[in-house]
């Protein structure tokens, strides 16, 4: 089986006239955590989406865990998966957005069991089972019957990240998870992406917390204009940015 989760080469994104993703090339292994850096506006959020299938490419392809996405090879033919195919696929892909997403009718328990009854047609004994461990491993357990409203920003972005492991993913994508946040908020949910990424889970995360990228990224990029400018190991990119761009980028945010 081959190592390689995420295969993405020459992805182009257009939204009308405007050119968000200009051929991003990118590869991701079982159990990296990549982090991608850039200026508001560089094409970081919606190649997440590409990733997760939120947004269809106009250009290039992306491989996850072997299957092509949004797409299926039909008589030597590429043609575009139907809705069932594509949220089929997804599955192998848990996404954490910067807002938080919860049910507000569903208790913290109701939303992480949701997906995998519905979706997966898992045994409902199991799926609860499953999610009161993750929520201990969040540090949430006893906040099971609480509802979303009932708790602070990163309790709520604790229970997302439970969420989304809950359909035991292959792939975990983060899009700024701690940008709504309040600042005393931003630790607790970095601790659980460190302990995730000592598991061993495969990440990409688009982040500003430098230091996280420092002490938990394996491989940083930088994008901007939706290029990506500079890759690399993300303590030699943030000590010693190569590309002119990347130093005016990290002078303003280091």
């Amino acid at each position: 089986m081959t190592d390689v989760v995420v295969e993405a080469r020459g992805v182009i994104k257009n939204f009308g006239t405007l050119h968000v993703l200009k051929g991003i090339d990118l590869t991701i292994r079982r159990g990296e955590v990549t982090c991608i850096i850039g200026p508001s506006g560089s094409g970081k959020s919606t190649f997440l989406r590409c990733i997760n299938q939120l947004e269809s490419l106009d250009g290039g392809y992306i491989i996850v865990a072997g299957e092509p996405v949004g797409v299926k090879l039909k008589n030597g033919r590429v043609e575009a998966q139907s809705n069932v195919e594509s949220a089929r696929s997804r599955e192998n892909i848990g996404m954490v957005f910067q807002s938080f997403n919860l049910f507000p009718h569903m208790t913290v328990l109701e939303n992480i069991c949701e997906a995998p009854i519905r979706v997966k047609k898992e045994n409902r004994a199991i799926v609860r089972k499953r999610a009161l461990t993750l929520l201990d491993r969040v540090g949430l357990v006893s906040k099971a019957q609480t509802y979303p409203a009932a708790l602070s920003g990163g309790q709520q972005q604790r229970v997302a990240i439970a969420r989304a492991l809950a359909m035991e993913p292959r792939l975990m994508l983060f899009d700024e998870p701690t940008s709504a946040l309040d600042p005393e908020l931003v630790g607790e949910v970095l601790d659980v992406m460190r302990g995730l990424a000592d598991a061993g889970m495969t990440m990409v995360v688009v982040t500003h917390e430098m230091g996280f990228a420092r002490e938990v990224g394996d491989h940083l990029i930088f994008m901007d204009e939706g290029l990506v400018i500079e890759h690399g190991n993300p303590r030699t990119v943030l000590n010693s940015p190569a590309h002119d761009r990347t130093k005016q980028f990290l002078a303003k945010v280091l």
